[in-house]
Order: structure tokens, then sequence, then C-alpha cells
């Protein structure tokens, strides 16, 4: 068990050979959405071995897959270190969220099927569970949810590899700011205000909304890394 900001986390990776890579990725990259690596720390081989329980070959070729997501860089002669977000990047990644999810927010409201808005308001209260008792992780993993049935009810498949290629790069700023006590109550608002605008199907109101959700997210995120 590994202790960040007065949370205990288990990041040790369950063996099912079929996923084994995949689970090794995820807990380095929830460590790092958690803070137990921040930005610009080294990543011994060796103690990702020992956080995850896994061997050196497999934390190697989860440090390349998170090396070709930008959440992880390699210098010569200091091996991996969380890369280093600047403030300009941090505001560009926000820009770009902006026109992304306002884009798939207004398509769900005139795309989506009803499977897709049940999911959706389901998914919604896993969050609003999350946010009321969970930690960041279990934050994280439901809004995580939550924009994966954005996406599918958006009927675009690119714009979900567009999203899911520029979250991962913003996974620290993401973890960051539901740290924020406040932030989880305005996000909820937010959220909810995003939902009345889905059901009623108007995708201007919706992709407004969602673009003032982002914007929100920003401004807290830039505060907490003091870029703001």
């Amino acid at each position: 068990m590994s202790q960040v900001n007065g949370e205990e986390y288990d990041f040790k990776v369950d063996r099912p050979a079929s996923t084994l890579r995949h689970s090794v990725t995820e807990s380095i990259r929830q460590a790092i959405a958690v803070g137990r690596f921040g930005a610009g720390d080294r990543m011994p081989e060796k103690d990702l071995c020992d956080m995850t329980g896994v061997s050196r070959t497999l934390v190697r070729e989860a440090l390349r897959q998170l090396e070709s997501e930008g959440l992880v860089t390699v210098i010569a002669h200091k091996g991996p270190v969380v890369a280093t977000i600047s403030a300009e990047q941090a505001i560009g990644i926000y820009q770009v969220r902006e026109v992304l999810e306002g884009l798939a927010a207004e398509l769900f409201a005139t795309r989506a099927r009803d499977t897709h808005r049940k999911a959706l308001h389901i998914a919604f209260e896993a969050v609003r569970r999350a946010y009321e008792t969970g930690d960041v992780l279990t934050r994280l993993a439901a809004k995580n949810r939550f924009y994966d049935c954005l996406i599918q009810g958006s009927g675009n498949e690119a714009l979900g590899a567009l999203l899911h290629m520029l979250n991962a790069r913003a996974m620290i700023l993401r973890g960051r700011s539901l740290q924020m006590p406040a932030r989880s109550e305005e996000s909820l608002r937010e959220l909810e205000q995003i939902i009345a605008a889905l059901d009623a199907h108007d995708g201007a109101e919706a992709r407004r909304l969602a673009v003032f959700h982002v914007q929100q997210a920003a401004r807290t995120a830039l505060m907490s890394y003091n870029l703001a």
C-alpha cells in the first residue's frame, strides 16, 4: 500500500495474462494521477516493480506506452520521469478539450438513442457517488466512464480517439482538479446542467455548458499547479 495526500492506494496488479500489460500501464498512470509521482519526478524501474508487483519487462513496456501518450519522458542518463506540463501546454490542452467535449455534447444531444441516454444517466449517478465518498482514483474512473458514454452517444469514433489521447496527456491536471473539494460540488452541478440540456435535445445549449465545464476545470487545475 502507498499513502498519497493522506489516502491509501494499492497499486499492485492482478495477473490475468491477457490483460497484464494493460493493468500495469493503468496502475502507473493512476499513481501519477494521484500524485504518487509528480511532474518531473524520476520513476526508477525498481520502485515501479515493487509498487506493481510485476517484472521489469512489463514495467518497461508500460513506460513505453506512457511515453507514447506524452505522460512519461525518458531522459538520457536519468531514465523515465513524469512529464512536466508547462503553463502554455496546460492551457492548450484545455482549449482543445473545450472544442472536442463541446462537440461531443452537441452530437449526443441530437444523435443519442434511448440506450445511450440511459447509460449516461447511470454513469452520472456513479460520478455523484464517487464524488461524495470516493478517493481520486474512484472519481477519475467514474468521470472517465461518463465521458465514454457521452462519446458513444455522439456517434463519432474519431472524436473519442482524440479525446482519449488528450485526456491521457492531461491526467496530471485532471487528478489535481478532482482533489479540490469545492470543485467537486461545482462539477456535479455543471454535469447536471449538461444532462438536462442533453435530455432536452438542445445541442447548442449542451455544447455551451460542456465548454463552460471544461473552462471551470481548467481554472481549478491551473490554480492547483500555480499556473493560473
